[in-house]
C-alpha cells in the first residue's frame, strides 16, 4: 500500500489530499490498509480520506463524495468484492476523472489509470507448486511461508491523457507495461 501511495503522488505530483476506498465489511485487509496508507500520507504530509464501499450501490456515493473531500487522487484497497465490481469502479474514476491506483492489472486492463502488485501468474504458480508438493506427499505443515516475490507495474496512458495527466519517465521505465 505504501508503494502505491508513492506511485500515485509521483504520477500526480500536485496531490494534497487522496482518498482511500475501501470495503469495511472485509475486516482483515482494511485494518492492516488503513494504518499503512497513513503513515505514507503522514510522511509525505498529505491529507488522507478514508471512503467506504461495501456494496454495489455504495460505489456511486462514495465516488460522488470525493469532489467534497477535495481528493486529488484515489487509492482503491484490495478487495475481492472491488476486483469483482472492477469494470464499475473504473468507470466511476473516469466518470468523476479521479486518478486512481488499483492493485490488480485487469484494473489498467479495463481502463484504469495506474494499477501495482502481485502478479497473480506468479501467485498460481506458486500455488501449483505448493499443491504439487502436497499431491506428491509433502505435509503441508513442513512446507515454508512464502511472499510474493514478483510485483507488476500497470500504466494506462490513455487514461493519462483522458486526465490531462503526464506520465513521469521514471515510471514509463520501471512499468512492466504501458497500454497506449
Amino acid at each position: 500500500m505504501a508503494k502505491r501511495f508513492e506511485l500515485l503522488a509521483e504520477l500526480v505530483p500536485q496531490v494534497r489530499t487522496i482518498a482511500l476506498l475501501v470495503n469495511p465489511g472485509y475486516h482483515s485487509a482494511t485494518e492492516g490498509m488503513i494504518p499503512l496508507v497513513q503513515q505514507a500520507a503522514s510522511a509525505k504530509g498529505i491529507r488522507l480520506h478514508i471512503v467506504h464501499a461495501s456494496t454495489k450501490d455504495e460505489f456511486e456515493p462514495a465516488f460522488a463524495s470525493l469532489a467534497g473531500l477535495k481528493a486529488d487522487a484515489l487509492i482503491v484497497g484490495t478487495d475481492p468484492f472491488f476486483s469483482s465490481r472492477r469494470q464499475q469502479i473504473v468507470t466511476l474514476a473516469s466518470r468523476y476523472a479521479v486518478p486512481a491506483i488499483y492493485e490488480w492489472q485487469e484494473f489498467a486492463a479495463a481502463g484504469g489509470l495506474i494499477s501495482y502488485g502481485t502478479s497473480l501468474t506468479s501467485v498460481y504458480r506458486e500455488v501449483g507448486i505448493y499443491v504439487g508438493k502436497v499431491l506428491k506427499g509433502a505435509k503441508p505443515a513442513d512446507l515454508p511461508i512464502q511472499q510474493p516475490t514478483h510485483f507488476e507495474l500497470i500504466v494506462n496512458l490513455r487514461t493519462a491523457k483522458a486526465l490531462g495527466l503526464t506520465v513521469p519517465p521514471t515510471l514509463l521505465t520501471a512499468a512492466d507495461q504501458v497500454i497506449e
